[in-house]
């Protein structure tokens, strides 16, 4: 049995532009409303994901920053499991790099951001971890965003920080997602869906493939494993 569902935000609950799905929403409240804990997990700030929470239905449990940061409920402490310190060391060198090509990058949120930093994919992925080789940390595409996050840190992860802080196994989660930055919740969690339109990396690694993309395939996802959720 399932005691949690956990998911991604960007790509996995909205359409293809970015928009949260009505179905998404609806199918979020179908588990709260049985008791089921949901937690939502991204690479977006704290203050971003509580706000979605709010508005979504959910308890207030999340993982923010690639891992970087989770909170169980709206009163729960957030704790900050990234190295911001390292971060920051490598986006001075990024930027440096960038300025003598006369280009700035375009940050994401820095003021809000507790162990990552975050920028626009307005420069190559693969030039920026080529600068940063050296450098303790690791670059994040997440499709939306590159993110500079401490190494060893993911959203799988925070999962099993969060689980044993809930009370929980990892195992007692169904986790959704569609990025190669949800690889390693997808792993750790005791099943693992990818919903049609995800990274084929993270296909590979799931226990399920979802017919639809997007928010529909996670209403899908929801509807699938419904049965398998043991309510609190």
């Amino acid at each position: 049995m399932l005691k949690a569902l956990l998911t991604d935000i960007d790509g996995t609950l909205t359409d293809p532009s970015r928009r949260i799905s009505t179905g998404s929403i609806e199918a979020i409240r179908s588990l709260t409303d049985r008791g089921v804990r949901v937690v939502l997990a991204s690479g977006n700030t704290s203050c971003f994901m509580d706000a979605l929470c709010k508005m979504i239905g959910t308890d207030g449990t999340f993982i923010g920053e690639n891992g970087g940061v989770f909170r169980t409920g709206f009163s729960g402490p957030l704790h900050i499991t990234g190295d911001q310190g390292e971060c920051k060391d490598a986006l001075g060198i990024l930027q440096a790099y960038y300025r003598q090509k006369g280009r700035e990058l375009e940050l994401f949120n820095p003021a809000y951001r507790f162990a990552d930093l975050a920028f626009a994919r307005t420069v190559p992925v693969e030039e920026v971890k080529n600068i940063l080789r050296d450098h303790p940390v690791q670059v994040i595409d997440t499709g939306y965003a590159i993110h500079l996050q401490s190494p060893g840190i993911n959203k799988g992860t925070a999962l099993v920080a969060l689980a044993e802080e809930m009370g929980l196994s990892p195992a007692d989660f169904l986790a959704v997602g569609d990025s190669v930055n949800d690889i390693q919740m997808l792993r750790t969690a005791g099943t693992g869906i990818a919903v049609a339109n995800a990274h084929p990396e993270t296909k590979a690694v799931a226990d399920y493939v979802t017919e639809k993309g997007y928010g529909d395939g996670f209403t899908e996802a929801v509807k699938k494993y419904s049965s398998y959720f043991l309510a609190r």
